[in-house]
């Protein structure tokens, strides 16, 4: 068959769900199906099955093909380290950084790992699912792009173009996307699907045939508002801004929003336990009193986002909620800020040298060079878990005589306090078995709901993709797929 591509009239229209879904849907259907996303920047990342890192998006949409992740998936990774700077992955691999500075002619060459990685897909499967990156919209950008348009031509990939009706203006931002791209770019485009409708569709059914009159393009369909995206893991933190909670429950989670926060995602399973509030501690605002355990989420920039967290007063609350009783747990650089000192000496995350840590535990870390990248199972608080590390740096000290975990095959990872309430580990995803989460829960005194994260996610793609089925002409879409150039060299 071929390939498709999505493309949105801005940030966050909701690309990266549409193309789980979608692949859902073609993998539903028999058909062999592979994500792909050239270029991506995300500080959310999951280790690969070959043993690299691309972003969550492309993971969860791996898992709506029913296949394992890999690096193939998300060639180009963006991880932003400090302002103006972000980590470069190429092929799941660090391969130093691009500055704001030169980030135009830097993206230049990574064309030919964008197309190798692509062409090797297509190998693989019926139909290759493709989500772009923020928007064609953005001419300024257009030069030496490899995330949109300029993959699209290269690739010979057609392309729908997605709007988002519920910030507003979407017949604007759609006819106004044909307007301001060159012709070249526009005729790549065959349709657009409108997302994140509400209410009665009907009512936009003029709206809808205007865009088409004044775009030339047809529509492929309105979709309407997905509640069972509350059950996926997102990748950009711009969703942490709008709620300041989640759930009700007896047990009251707090996580400060760091300016580099990542891999967020790593608290959604506790996020969707019944017994379980989880609330997102914005900046400007002081960690709640009343809560029983905060957790430091993971940061791309340890250090960087250790400042942001005294500047903002959280230090003094943390140490509080410890004098009050509270548990606090760390997760990766987390777990790197709780301990008493941080090292950089080779200034892999800025200027080298060294800063005091927040001295809750009897640890210190050294960040190195090398990224330790692997996926884990073991046991913790006498529960199974499985997850994974992705990490810089090596942490010793006297807590680690009390380890969090105990990996298969008779390592240890992380440390406990000697009052037992603080607590750090470098694995990521621990929460998503429902035995350590079960343990992890009756110290906090609730009981889990015991459900397993990843059976709610795969519930929740076949949702999306049955709306998807009713609301979306996915007929149309695998014939205009046929459309994509058929070898690399054509």
């Amino acid at each position: 068959m071929g390939a498709l591509m999505l493309q949105g009239t801005g940030s966050d229209v909701g690309k990266s769900v549409l193309v789980a879904g979608i692949c859902r849907a073609l993998a539903n259907r028999g058909l062999t199906v592979r994500p792909f996303k050239p270029q991506n920047m995300s500080n959310n990342a999951a280790v690969t099955a070959d043993g690299g890192e691309i972003g969550r998006a492309q993971a969860l949409q791996a898992i709506a093909c029913r296949v394992p992740p890999h690096t193939d998936m998300n060639p180009v990774l963006l991880k932003p380290q400090a302002d103006r700077t972000s980590q470069l992955v190429v092929h799941g691999r660090v391969r130093g950084s691009i500055h704001g500075g030169n980030f135009r002619e830097a993206r230049k060459p990574l064309l030919g790992h964008v197309l190798e990685s692509y062409w090797r897909l297509r190998e693989q499967a019926d139909i290759v699912v493709i989500e772009g990156a923020g928007s064609p919209a953005e001419i300024n950008l257009r030069a030496g792009d490899i995330a949109n348009m300029g993959f699209a031509r290269a690739a010979g990939v057609p392309v729908i173009l997605v709007g988002d009706i519920d910030r507003g203006g979407v017949i604007a931002a759609v006819v106004g996307t044909r307007t301001v791209i060159a012709p070249e770019d526009a005729a790549m485009i065959h349709g657009f699907l409108i997302n994140k409708f509400r209410g009665d569709i009907s009512l936009f059914e003029d709206g809808y045939r205007q865009i088409e009159a004044l775009s030339g393009w047809r529509g492929y369909g309105v979709v309407p508002w997905l509640t069972p995206v509350k059950y996926l893991p997102s990748e950009d933190a711009v969703i942490l801004e709008r709620g300041a909670a989640k759930g009700a429950g007896r047990v009251r989670i707090a996580c400060p929003i760091l300016p580099r926060i990542s891999n967020f995602d790593d608290l959604d399973p506790l996020a969707l336990e019944s017994a379980v509030e989880l609330v997102w501690v914005k900046p400007g605002t002081p960690i709640p009193a009343d809560i029983d355990l905060v957790i430091l989420a993971g940061s791309k920039s340890t250090i960087a986002d250790l400042a942001a967290l005294r500047a903002e007063g959280w230090d003094i609350d943390l140490r509080a909620h410890h004098r009050r009783g509270g548990a606090i747990l760390g997760l990766c650089g987390g777990y790197q800020m709780l301990g008493r000192r941080i090292a950089d000496p080779d200034g892999v995350e800025g200027p080298a040298g060294a800063v005091d840590g927040l001295g809750l535990l009897d640890i210190e870390t050294v960040l190195t060079g090398e990224k330790t990248l692997k996926p884990v199972t073991g046991h913790a608080m006498g529960g199974a878990l499985s997850g994974y590390e992705m990490h810089m740096g090596r942490t010793h000290g006297d807590d680690c005589a009390r380890p969090y975990a105990q990996i298969d095959g008779g390592t240890a990872d992380g440390a406990i306090s000697a009052d037992g309430r603080v607590m750090g580990t470098y694995l990521h995803g621990l929460f998503e078995q429902p035995g350590h989460r079960r343990a992890f829960l009756e110290r906090l005194g609730v009981a889990s709901d015991g459900q397993h994260h990843g059976t709610q996610i795969d519930r929740a793609l076949d949702a999306i993709a049955a709306e998807l089925e009713r609301h979306v002409d996915i007929d149309a879409m695998i014939a205009l797929s046929a459309e994509a150039r058929g070898n690399q060299g054509d």
